[in-house]
């Protein structure tokens, strides 16, 4: 059933965000040639950026189904989430420059966001590397919570 589930949000979820990532893109092209930048589909990385808008956030998604159904407690999934996401990555800041700057392109969010780089930064992760390492907590933690729901509601 949660595969089922997964499979059902991720794709509409796509379907919404990829022409949500490109109206967003046209919309803040208007915005930016007023100050004189311009960009377009065309430029290197930029397609693949937008269109990683919309897969970044369609995994995002699916690591927070994930984490709901590991914490099964609304409350808690959304402390986890925001932890992870969010607070994870400040006390990486907190920690030696030497070890925060080998641990963070693997932090979700870093590994997650790079395919949204249109000049990827060299501290990080590659883009495709990056979504990919992304992909990989979020198959874990769905695999974990897949797990754990049959033992735990059999």
């Amino acid at each position: 059933m949660l595969w089922g589930k997964a499979a059902v949000f991720a794709l509409a979820t796509f379907a919404l965000m990829l022409p949500s990532a490109f109206v967003a893109f046209f919309a803040s092209q208007e915005i930016l040639t007023d100050h004189h930048v311009q960009t377009s589909l065309g430029d290197p990385n930029v397609a693949r950026a937008v269109i990683g808008a919309a897969l970044f956030l369609t995994a995002l998604g699916l690591l927070g189904l994930a984490i709901g159904a590991l914490v099964r407690n609304t409350a808690g999934g959304i402390a986890a989430f925001a932890g992870v996401m969010f607070v994870l990555p400040g006390l990486n800041a907190l920690l030696p420059s030497s070890w925060s700057n080998a641990i963070d392109p693997y932090l979700p969010l870093g590994a997650g966001s790079a395919i949204m780089a249109i000049r990827p930064d060299s501290s990080l992760l590659s883009p495709w590397a990056g979504f990919a390492v992304f992909c990989g907590y979020t198959v874990a933690l769905g695999a974990l919570a897949a797990y754990l729901l049959v033992r735990r509601d059999a």
